[in-house]
């Protein structure tokens, strides 16, 4: 079996895959969106962030699956399935929060108007 990629090429993917995934579900999803939900703004934004965020991280997971599987090198199939199964569990993780956040905000809405009348 061929490897996918050679091990000096693994420390450029997992940089570039590591950062990227980062820097958009980190500061995106809970820099912004964390704020968003206190306010309970944006919420399908913030939302689709979240459950895009679990699946992108169920795919590398699966696509480390499928190299292990394959046959392929620990240094192949890990540059996938760790970040994925990272992300996968920490949106995930983070989704019932931000839920409870969006009907907290929802809640402080309704006994202001409550309040008002």
């Amino acid at each position: 079996m061929n490897p996918w990629f050679d091990e000096q090429s693994v420390g450029l993917i997992g940089g570039i895959l590591g950062s990227s995934i980062g820097v958009f579900f980190g500061a995106i999803g809970g820099g912004v969106g964390g704020p968003l939900a206190a306010l309970g703004k944006a919420k399908p934004l913030v939302l689709g962030i979240f459950y895009l965020g679990i699946i992108v991280g169920l795919g590398l997971l699966g696509t480390g699956v499928y190299a292990l599987i394959d046959g392929q090198p620990n240094y192949v199939w890990a540059v996938f399935a760790l970040p994925g199964a990272g992300l996968a569990v920490l949106m995930g993780g983070l989704l019932p929060v931000i839920h409870m956040r969006y009907r907290q905000a929802d809640q402080r809405q309704l006994d202001a108007q409550e309040f008002a009348n």
